[in-house]
């Protein structure tokens, strides 16, 4: 598998690209070409074509979850592909949680998708589904996340007496791919619970190794709790490598450094694994 980073909060230096707070990855894996998250405008299409990726001959485009800065480049990218008649382009299915086009806002301003749903079907076919879907023999999106954990689990009546009421947002997921080696798992803002996720995928994939998470971690301000949970998760998981990015701060990164290898990402990265 392969993923090339196409937007990111940042760029990797001497890398003339464009970045924004928000994530778009390309993923290869046996023949299919997968779009993970579409940014919050067209400048990961512009990105794709620097680096010689057109973008018109991807299959599948999976959302991680509803939020602007995962799917506003869906209108751009729609408009890219039916800008196409002489070229032409595949009609990719579109894979995310059934809630991922409903309505988000934050103190009264919209934060979701807000996207033409007559343009998303004239282009595209929607696959929504809670349940995990297998897109190749070795990659998987994991659909609705079990939330079990009492660190990370938001509760929509704030029945744990803190805020944390806000950010329960079941349409978020991830996707897991499973190499000879263990599990990598590849994320959007986790907005479920990093360790949420890792425990599901494990779950689903019947593997308890794990290569490699990419991705947003949702680790910012965490409140009490969820830093002394997440520290003592990461802790035992020995997870040897990891390369958290978008919504996981430098402070936090410093923290996860002491339980496993940081590395670096940003526009232009590229990662294979086997």
């Amino acid at each position: 598998m392969k993923i090339t980073v196409l937007m990111d909060n940042n760029t990797l230096i001497d890398k003339y690209f464009l970045a924004e707070p928000a994530v778009s990855y390309l993923i290869e894996e046996s023949g299919v070409k997968i779009l993970f998250d579409l940014g919050y405008s067209d400048a990961f299409i512009q990105n794709g074509q620097k680096m010689g990726e057109d973008l018109l001959d991807i299959n599948y485009i999976v959302i991680s979850h509803g939020h602007n800065d995962h799917t506003r480049g869906l209108q751009p990218l729609l408009e890219h592909l039916l800008d196409q008649p002489e070229q032409g382009f595949l009609s990719p299915k579109i894979i995310a949680h059934p809630t991922v086009f409903e309505h988000k806002e934050y103190e009264g301003e919209s934060i979701g998708a807000d996207i033409d749903m007559a343009a998303v079907k004239t282009a595209c076919q929607l696959n929504l589904q809670k349940n995990p879907f297998w897109i190749t023999p070795s990659l998987v999106f994991l659909g609705e996340i079990e939330r079990n954990n009492d660190f990370e689990n938001k509760s929509p009546l704030g029945k744990h007496g803190d805020d944390r009421a806000d950010d329960y947002l079941m349409d978020d997921s991830a996707l897991v791919y499973k190499s000879k080696d263990g599990l990598v798992i590849i994320t959007g803002c986790s907005h479920s619970g990093i360790c949420n996720i890792i425990e599901y995928g494990k779950k689903i994939c019947g593997e308890e190794r794990i290569v490699d998470i990419i991705g947003g971690f949702h680790l910012l301000q965490p409140d009490e709790r969820q830093d002394q949970g997440t520290r003592d998760y990461f802790q035992r998981a020995k997870i040897a490598q990891m390369h958290p990015c978008h919504c996981t701060s430098l402070q936090y990164k410093i923290i996860l450094s002491h339980y496993s290898n940081i590395g670096e990402i940003g526009v232009s990265k590229v990662l294979e694994y086997n």
